[in-house]
């Protein structure tokens, strides 16, 4: 493992302090819907097919005061010899190491199998508190039909309703008290949490700043943390490359396609900037999708791509520059993400070539890659092995560097001195297109978007468009994020 890892290291968090609780049981249960409930969120997918979830998926909620942590885990076969259940099983026992209670989830609709009493006696042997989640029970006929499940030998057996809400309240309540306080630590009313948070969230805030809702140190936006999306197709080693990103095995890695289908995220501390790497499902056309969870996995993917701040793009060197790579890079352009393009398996290409041919020429490569990706000309392309880790540290400098810069503002002066020194005439545009910059201000940050006061009311033609973000790159920077232009005539019709 490269040495740059040891300035990576996991956030020192307010989660990092919380309890625990790891939601673990057989495929198909309901613990997806049971996470899902507890967070107030719709953060793991939920479907009738089994082994829908494989990582680990944190949340928070809150019960009595108190502030607990949750994590889904896939569904457990023990002793399962296939690649994809053995490695659910591994990412589900970190989860039973780190977590301070388990809550294991039956169908209330199903019989008793061997399996469950191995689960029992694997999650036992741990000696942390255990609760019976029995769900799917509506109704006093399925209320009888749980009390069958207390031949598994858990003491702590609650009939509950995942989809419904029913019987949630008790379990958390058992759950909050076999869990003890930290010493000294007292459940503050939630008028003083309120105030706290309140507080919290004004310090350092001018009157003005108070009012926009926006935290500018000298002219820019700062933010506490930087969510980083990792998008590609399906098999271009996204999960590695996270993996290889935050030092840890947090996402499984398999050759098949599609292995990936919740986001994981994890978060880690680089040279004083905290980063949230989501590594997202590859992404691909709907006609390739055919299962629902792998339609949900993409929708998924789309939407945390459009909640982050950085895209890494991930491009596999042996597959070259698809027309998938170019419509996902399309999506991240114009969701208005800034861009690094990751062109994954450099070595496979290069110095463990094994066709026969000569190693990739990286100049070539990237002059295809630009043809193909015309709109991402501001992205920076890195060539890289994660899964030899080589190049990866550039990477996160990277996304230091690019999240500063998307979230960059230039002050109305600094702006309108720079426009005076801008020959217009040099834009290839014809003259019927042409109009007329009175004056120009920075409007809002994370993509830099700019207001452009003119003569007239119309578009602007491409290759102005085109033009004015080159003058301005060349002269502010904005390295590796789109630039947004609106247009405010002064003598547009006001409306009646």
């Amino acid at each position: 493992m490269s040495k740059y890892h040891k300035s990576v290291v996991p956030t020192k968090s307010r989660a990092g302090s919380l309890p625990l609780v790891a939601i673990v049981g057989r495929p198909n249960v309901g613990k997806s819907t049971l996470f899902n409930r507890l967070t107030g969120t719709r953060r793991s997918i939920v479907g009738d097919e089994p082994g829908i979830t494989r990582d680990r998926i944190y949340g928070e909620y809150e019960w009595g005061g108190r502030q607990f942590r949750v994590v889904d885990t896939g569904g457990i076969v023990p002793d399962d010899p296939d690649l994809i259940p053995t490695e659910i099983y591994n990412q589900a026992k970190v989860a039973l190491e780190e977590a301070d209670a388990l809550v294991l989830v039956v169908d209330a609709r199903t019989e008793l199998a061997s399996p469950d009493y191995d689960l029992v006696r694997l999650l036992i042997r741990g000696g942390k508190p255990l609760f019976l989640a029995v769900n799917k029970v509506e109704g006093e006929a399925m209320a009888l039909a749980a009390e069958n499940f207390r031949q598994l030998g858990i003491r702590n057996v609650y009939p509950v309703s995942s989809e419904h809400g029913l019987g949630i309240g008790d379990l958390l309540e058992a759950i909050a008290a076999a869990i003890p306080l930290p010493e000294g630590a007292a459940i503050p009313e939630v008028g003083v949490l309120e105030a706290e948070a309140n507080k919290e969230a004004a310090a350092g805030l001018t009157e003005e700043e108070e009012a926009e809702g926006v935290h500018k140190t000298h002219g820019e936006f700062e933010q506490h943390e930087t969510s980083v999306a990792i998008i590609g197709r399906p098999n271009v080693g996204k999960s590695t490359l996270l993996n290889s990103l935050t030092g840890t095995s947090r996402a499984i890695v398999s050759p098949i396609a599609g292995t990936t289908r919740d986001a994981v995220d994890e978060v880690v501390e680089f040279e004083g900037s905290q980063l949230r790497f989501v590594d997202t499902a590859g992404i691909r056309r709907k006609g390739k999708t055919h299962l629902m969870a792998e339609k949900l996995s993409v929708v998924m993917a789309r939407r945390h791509l459009e909640a982050a701040d950085v895209a890494l793009l991930v491009i596999d060197a042996t597959a070259g520059v698809t027309a998938s790579d170019a419509t996902i890079g399309g999506y991240a352009h114009e969701s208005g993400r800034s861009v690094i393009i990751v062109v994954n398996k450099w070595d496979a290409v290069t110095t463990g070539r094994t066709d026969g041919k000569p190693p990739a020429d990286r100049t070539i490569f990237e002059e295809q890659l630009r043809k193909s990706l015309k709109y991402l000309s501001y992205a920076t392309v890195i060539f890289l092995s994660a899964l030899e880790g080589t190049g990866v540290e550039r990477v996160l400098h990277e996304v230091i560097t690019v999240a500063a810069e998307r979230r960059k503002r230039v002050s109305t002066g600094q702006m309108n001195r720079f426009l005076d020194k801008v020959d217009f005439q040099r834009a290839p545009v014809p003259m019927s297109k042409r109009i007329r910059i009175f004056y120009m201000t920075q409007a809002a940050v994370a993509p830099p978007t700019f207001v452009l006061f003119t003569d007239r009311d119309i578009q602007l033609h491409f290759a102005f468009e085109r033009f004015l973000e080159n003058q301005i790159r060349e002269e502010f920077g904005f390295k590796g994020t789109p630039i947004w232009f609106k247009v405010k005539a002064r003598n547009a019709k006001k409306d009646d």
